[in-house]
């Protein structure tokens, strides 16, 4: 793995696949990489103006690109069933499932569905979007579903699964984002024994980008001119571009050496960049117990439902 760059991707031509949040930074790079390769891709991407700016940067970028544009707003569960059923008239399987997009670091706001906005984003969307999509997914010889998390879940104790949208607890928008991260390995690994228990070809695993300089790093400093300065100095010093900040998801996503429940991120320093290698998470990503309890309450709040218990 030490040498692995995009070049060393396996040809992807026949297969298709979804990124979410791929009108910037690591959902445009893991996109047009995906593409590269031969992959028939659809980028789903709330803003349709960026959106369409994302797609003409990858022709530009990819002879012969094969993707196209799907609206899906992660924040609304509505958006996420019209993008479902659209696809699934459209495309008869599904064989990688990127689930990218993510905010970061928000002011308290709910979503549409009355969800706190980072978790009903980064982890109630992409729940609800992977079990609508799941009928396509198993429609694929060997699928793959790649949550995409963060360093940022180490950063809390653990979800208050009580007060998952901050009703009762004072709301901090750091930690908001670090149970949201958290959430988004909870699910992938609880996924994964699902998806084992039913004898399913379909894979579920989980990558991080590190520290990438990419927009939902500057959006989360936004009202702070302390805080856009240190982004601009970690950007420098210690980050690393989207494109390599994608490699983690890239490998998760196309490697053959990869198997289900694996997460990947960055070999450097506190993983902040460097060659995509497999790595560990926090204790509290890994208590099954929690994941499952997470996996009721999604259920419930989503009012999608697949996969029993294992």
């Amino acid at each position: 793995m030490a040498a692995w760059n995009t070049g060393r991707i396996p040809a992807l031509t026949g297969k298709r696949a979804i990124v979410t949040g791929a009108n910037s930074g690591l959902g445009l790079e893991t996109a047009a990489a995906l593409a590269a390769a031969g992959a028939s891709v659809v980028m789903a991407c709330r803003n349709a103006a960026r959106a369409q700016s994302a797609l003409d940067d990858i022709r530009r970028r990819v002879a012969g690109a094969r993707v196209e544009l799907m609206t899906l707003d992660l924040s609304s569960l509505e958006s996420v069933r019209e993008f479902a059923a659209a696809y699934g008239q459209r495309h008869p399987q599904l064989d990688i499932l990127c689930n990218n997009a993510g905010v970061m670091g928000l002011p308290y706001q709910l979503t549409r569905d009355g969800f706190e906005m980072q978790i009903g984003t980064n982890h109630l969307g992409h729940f609800a979007l992977t079990g609508l999509l799941l009928d396509r997914l198993r429609a694929a010889p060997a699928a793959r579903v790649v949550s995409v998390a963060s360093i940022a879940h180490r950063g809390t104790r653990g979800l208050n699964l009580d007060d998952l949208h901050w009703q009762r607890e004072t709301y901090r928008k750091g930690e908001g984002y670090a149970r949201s991260k958290l959430a988004n390995l909870l699910f992938s690994f609880e996924l994964n024994r699902r998806l084992q228990a039913a004898h399913s070809t379909v894979i579920s695993v989980a990558a991080h980008p590190g520290y990438a300089a990419t927009n939902i790093v500057g959006a989360a400093s936004e009202g702070s001119m302390l805080k856009r300065l240190a982004v601009q100095i970690g950007n420098i010093i210690l980050a690393q571009p989207a494109k390599m900040g994608a490699w983690p998801t890239l490998y998760a996503a196309t490697m053959p050496d990869v198997h289900g429940g694996d997460y990947y991120g960055p070999r450097g320093l506190f993983e902040f960049r460097g060659l995509p290698r497999k790595v560990g998470s926090s204790r509290a990503a890994q208590d099954p117990g929690t994941a499952a309890r997470l996996w009721r309450l999604s259920e419930e709040m989503t009012g999608v439902r697949y996969l029993p218990t294992p």
